[in-house]
Order: structure tokens, then sequence, then C-alpha cells
């Protein structure tokens, strides 16, 4: 035992020695230069999954007799059981063992594997579920009453369990018994949706007092703003005006202080207004703005203009609140009549009052100032004021040839030979959509793409279209788009898709060859892309290899033929799935795809070597992923091969001058190939031969 002088109180008695944590000795990296050869994580995956075992799964079989079917029922007993064991825990398990039991009839073990289930686990309220629903679907009533009273009383919390029940039994048409399933449940205090489900269930069944007790119930349970207006709502529909109203006075004696206090009062305000009670509700209003702070008494105050505005003086309330904004507004568009801005204020003023006739009034005002140069920027702003007055007359007024009407002025003022605005030919399209106008849709549509083409315009106008299932005028429509935009390869690939789908293999090839015979393109490498993936969707190989042939005529960009290298060693693949062929036949296809694969990344690489020395980079990217291609070959690849073939980073050094005349150098890396190598060092060699001579040579004259 530690002496008193060494120990400590504060330390349980134990000497400071006792209570020193020994930590390892950190190991110290020796060698921390990187690997010569990299492995990604995208390499690991890959081996990862080729090396994968196929799945072996076991023979269907077809049972004849009474013996084999025990066998196979004694068989899956023991495999279920042998599951079990491993992974008890495991949910999916015991449902699947108890699911097969019910398959073969056997109930009784089917209910053992339930029970088993849940003693191992009966807080998990899926089990009590699935188990209840397996005695009501075979009728056994009494167990799943069983199954559902056990569940609520282990797991009451579980609002589901209580609802299954409450549903079964008044499925039965067991009323009283699902009733007091309800009371049950109340004494738990559930959340307000269980409360109203009680209600509404006693409402099925006309009982009014009844439910009037359970309101009670549940505003004491749950004393919120919400429930309170739920309770008075009731009495209202039930025509018990004072009932309701009583609820009302009870909730603002109990909640004028709560945090949504606000909506309380609103809907009690709005209560007195549909019994005609005017004054009462001016006062509820005013009650409530001298009680609730003026942060969240935002939305009350809203309520009590519209309220005012309904009965009080019109035209005095209008003026006064109104009118000195509207004299603001005034003031400004009267100065700056182009400030759409101040336009878009004024408004949304007077949307807020609601008086149709100024609306109108003001938007036509705010419209009739057009832009005065003919430049898209300042239009830009301006074009707002037509779609905010088109949308208002449909969505506010409903008046369908008032909108059309907006729609068309607007498209004359637009000078479209200069620029356009596709959003407002779209809108005005779709409102005759709407309206179920499709021709004159069609004809806004076709005079945008005669006016103004533009790409939105086409691809809506084709969108259009196809859902209409018009083949033929998508056709015409893309040959227009083409037409206009030829270098749009965007165009032309949806054109190829639109002829795939339609199974049309040669239209789509020609659109395609028309395609990258086109002098100039957007984005040639999706396009080429598109075409190449059509091809080897139909499994036309040959044609595939022509295309890589002649895209590697026009570029010989790296990804090119790494793309093409990986074609041909995806063929593996087909080979692979091809199960008819002899193994040896597998095989020396399987090489014979290396083989081509092979052949492409040589022909790269000599090709960066002979033409483009300059480009190492891509020379390097080209040979790693030579060496990926490779190591994912297994035991048909050769590595070696391509690793005698890469080459070895070296940093360097290149002097930079700068502004004050001062040099300043900078590392980069660069890359020294075998040859290269060779080359050095001959060049060395060549170097020490020429000092030897120079040396034997001034020996000589020494001597003389």
């Amino acid at each position: 035992m530690a002496s008193g002088r060494d120990s400590d109180r504060t330390l349980g008695y134990m000497t400071r020695k006792d209570t020193e944590v020994k930590l390892p000795r950190p190991t110290r990296v020796k060698n921390k230069t990187p690997a010569p050869v990299q492995i990604t994580a995208e390499q690991i995956l890959r081996e990862a999954r080729e090396r994968q075992e196929a799945e072996i799964r076991p023979p269907k079989q077809k049972i004849t007799d009474s013996t084999e079917l025990s066998d196979y029922r004694l068989r899956r007993r023991k495999e279920f059981e042998d599951k079990i064991r491993r992974a008890r825990w495991n949910i999916q398990v015991w449902v699947k063992y108890a699911q097969w039991e019910e398959s073969q009839k056997d109930y009784a073990r089917a209910r053992s594997v339930w029970e088993r289930a849940i003693e191992g686990d009966y807080r998990n309220h899926t089990l009590w579920l699935k188990y209840a629903e397996f005695e009501m679907k075979n009728k056994f009533v009494n167990s799943a009453r069983n199954v559902w009273d056990r569940g609520v009383t282990l797991l009451p919390r579980i609002d589901q369990l209580w609802y299954k029940y409450i549903h079964m039994e008044e499925i039965l048409g067991n009323i009283a018994g699902a009733r007091q399933i309800f009371e049950r449940w109340m004494n738990f205090s559930p959340d307000q949706q269980g409360w109203l489900s009680f209600i509404k269930f006693e409402l099925r069944y006309n009982e009014i007092e009844r439910a009037r007790s359970i309101y009670e119930r549940f505003v004491l349970c749950h004393p919120k703003v919400s429930a309170y207006i739920r309770y008075a709502k009731f009495e209202m529909k039930g025509g018990e005006v004072a009932r309701a109203r009583n609820v009302y006075e009870r909730a603002t004696e109990k909640l004028a202080d709560d945090e949504e206090s606000e909506i309380l009062f609103v809907a009690f305000a709005e209560f007195e207004e549909r019994c005609k009670e005017v004054e009462r509700a001016r006062l509820i209003y005013k009650f409530a703005l001298d009680h609730i702070p003026k942060g969240r008494a935002e939305d009350l105050y809203k309520k009590f203009v519209a309220f005012e505005k309904q009965y009080g003086d019109k035209e005095g309330i209008e003026d006064a609140i109104v009118g000195k904004r509207r004299f603001q507004y005034e003031d400004e568009v009267r100065k700056n009549p182009l400030n759409y801005d101040s336009w878009f204020d004024y408004v949304r003023l007077e949307e807020s009052v609601g008086n149709k006739d100024r609306i109108r009034e003001t938007y036509e005002r705010a419209i009739a100032n057009v832009p005065p140069a003919e430049e898209k920027r300042y239009w830009q702003r301006y074009i707002y004021l037509w779609i905010n007055y088109a949308l208002y007359e449909e969505i506010e007024t409903e008046d369908v040839e008032r909108t059309r009407d907006v729609y068309r002025e607007c498209l004359k003022l637009i000078p479209h030979n200069k620029f356009s605005f596709a959003k407002i030919w779209l809108l005005a399209a779709q409102f005759e959509i709407r309206q179920l106008n499709l021709t004159g849709a069609r004809q806004i549509l076709g005079n945008a793409i005669g006016k103004a083409p533009k790409d939105k315009i086409f691809k809506k106008y084709i969108e259009i279209e196809l859902q209409l299932a018009n083949m033929d005028r998508c056709r015409k429509l893309y040959e227009r788009y083409l037409e206009w935009s030829p270098e749009n390869c965007y165009a032309w690939s949806k054109f190829a898709e639109l002829e795939i789908s339609l199974a049309e293999t040669e239209r789509a090839r020609a659109i395609f060859e028309l395609a990258i015979s086109q002098p100039a393109l957007d984005m040639p490498e999706l396009l080429w892309k598109a075409y190449i993936d059509f091809e080897i969707s139909e499994g036309e190989l040959e044609r595939t290899r022509a295309l890589y042939e002649r895209l590697l005529d026009r570029t010989k960009h790296y990804k090119v033929w790494v793309s093409f290298a990986k074609f041909e060693a995806s063929a593996v693949e087909g080979v692979e799935e091809d199960g008819d062929k002899e193994e040896e036949e597998v095989i020396e296809r399987k090489k014979e795809c290396i083989r081509r694969a092979r052949a492409i990344f040589d022909r790269a690489n000599t090709y960066y070597k002979d033409s483009t020395p300059e480009l190492k980079d891509e020379r390097t990217t080209l040979l790693e992923d030579w060496l990926n291609m490779e190591t994912s070959f297994g035991e048909l690849g050769d590595v070696s091969d391509v690793q005698s073939k890469l080459p070895k980073k070296l940093k360097k050094r290149k002097p930079i001058s700068r502004e004050d005349g001062s040099t300043e150098y900078e590392e980069y890396i660069d890359y020294l190939f075998p040859e290269e190598s060779q080359t050095t060092n001959l060049k060395i060699l060549e170097a020490a031969q020429r000092w030897k001579k120079q040396k034997l040579a001034a020996s000589e004259e020494d001597s003389y």
C-alpha cells in the first residue's frame, strides 16, 4: 500500500506514478518517398469486383410426393434455424421464417416463430404489426385481438398499434370495443392527432355529446391555441354559437400571453364577424392590438385593416391607409416614367387594395412607357410589366380574351428583327394550351420560329409535339432547328435519339453521319461519343472501329486513343457473357481483344514518340492508362512491357525574368523516357572518347 506521504486524497490515495498514462512510442517512418507504381482506390475496387466469385444459386426442384415435401420442409426449417442462430438480432430473418411457415399452411409453427421473435425483441413494433396482420389475414380474430392487446400494453406510445387495433374492431363492427380501446389510449395522453381521431370516430356514429366531452378532455390535455380553435369550430359547425363563444372566451383567458395568441384573436374575431357581431369583432381586434407585442402583430394589423375596409367607412379608410403611398408613387412615376421598379411597387399597392379598374389603369399606364432605345438591356425589366399584366388577367380576373390581347399586343411591340424574348412566346403558347387551344399554341410557336428562332422555343415546341406523339411534326421541327443552327450538337443528338426511340436505326445513322460532316460544331466530342455509343449499342463492332479510325484522322487527342483501346478491351466482357463457346475458344477470343487494345496503345505511343515528342504529359497519361488496362486483364495482361516504356520523373528548374530585371527559378516536373535516356548515355560516351583522344594528343606533344 502507498505511504501517506506519497499518496494523494484527490487521486483516491494512489501515487502520481500510478496515475501516469503510458502512451506507446511513435514509430518513425523511414522511407517517405512515393511508391514507383501508385494504386488508386478505383483500381482496388475494380480488382475486388473482378475477383469476386459468381453467386451460387441452388437449382429449382419440383416436389412430387409427401416424403420429398417433408424433406424439403425439414431442410428449409434447418436453414432458417441456422440463420437465426447466426443473426438472432436480424428481424428480417424472423419475418421470412414466419411467412414461410404461413405459406406452408402450418399456422401453429408460424405463430410459434412470431412468439419467439417477440420474446427476443418485444420493443420492435414492426414485429407486432406483422404478427397481428398474419392473424387477421388468416381470420384468427381472437388471436389478433390478443396480439394487439399485448402490443399496446407493452408499447403504449406507438400510435400505429392503437390505430390498427381500433381499425380492426371498427371493421368487425365492434364499435363499443373500439371506443373502449380509444379510452385506454387516451389514458396515456397521446398527441393531438390521437384525440382528433377519437373525435372523428364518435362523429362518424353521430355521437355529438361524446365528441364534446372528448374535446373538453382534449383541451385540458393539450391547452394550445390550435386545440381551442378546433373545439370552437366544432361547436360552430353544429350551430352552437353560444358554446363556441364560450370556448373562445376560455381560450383568451388562459392563452392571452401565448406565443400563438395572435392566431387565436384572429380566429375569435372572424368568428364574431361570421355571426354578424361587428362591434364584438372590432373590440377583439383592438384588445389584441393592445396586448400583443408590435413585432408579432403584423398579420393581425393586416386583418384589422381588411376588416375595417369591409365594415367601416371604405372611402375614408382607403384615403388614410393607401392615399399617402399612392401619392408618393404618383410623384415618382411622374418624375421618371421609365423607372419600372416604381411602377411595380405602384401596381403591387393597387393589387393589395383590390380595385380591378384601378389595377388595369395602372398596368396600362405602366406599359405605355416603352423604352426609347431598341436594345435588349433596356427592355429586360420592362417586359415583366407585360408578363405580370397577363398573369393578373388570367389568374385574378379570369378574363381569357383580355389575357390573349395582352400577349398579342406585347408580341407586336417587341422589335423581333433586332432582339426577342423567348419567355413571352412560351408564356403565350402555354396560356393557349391551358385553354385547350392547340391550334393557337402551334400558331404562336410557329411565328416565333419564323420571326425570332431560339433554342428554348425549339425545345419547348418539340417537347409539346412529343407529348402529343406527333412524330412527323417533331422531325420537321428538328429539320428547321438544324437549318437555323447546324452547329448545334445538342439538336443533332436529340434528333438521332428520337429516331433511335422509334427503332429507325438507318435514319439515326444517317443523321449522325450528316452531323459529323458539318464544317463547324459547338461540341463535336459529345456528338462523336453519342454516335460511337449508338453503334456499340447496336452491336456493330466493325462500324465502331471505323468510326474511331475516322475520329483519329481528325484528332489525335490521347482521350480518343484511350477510349478506342478501352472499347476493344471491353469486348472481353462480351466474350465472357457468351456461354455457348468452348473454354479454349473463349480464351483465344479474349487474347484477340487484348491484342487489338494493345495495338492501339502501341500506335498511340509511337505517334507521341515520333510526331509530337513535346507532349510528354499526354504520353505519360496514356502509358498509365495502358498499365491500368494491362493490370485489369489479370493473367492475360503484360504489365512488364508497359512498365519498360514508362518515363522517369525529374525535377527541373527554369529561369523566369521579373519586371525589375532580376531572375527567379521555378521548379517543374519533366519526364525522361527510355529512348531519351539511351541517347543521353551515348552522348556522354562520345564526350568521354573525345576527352581521351585530346588527353593522348597532349601527352604526345609533351614527349616531343
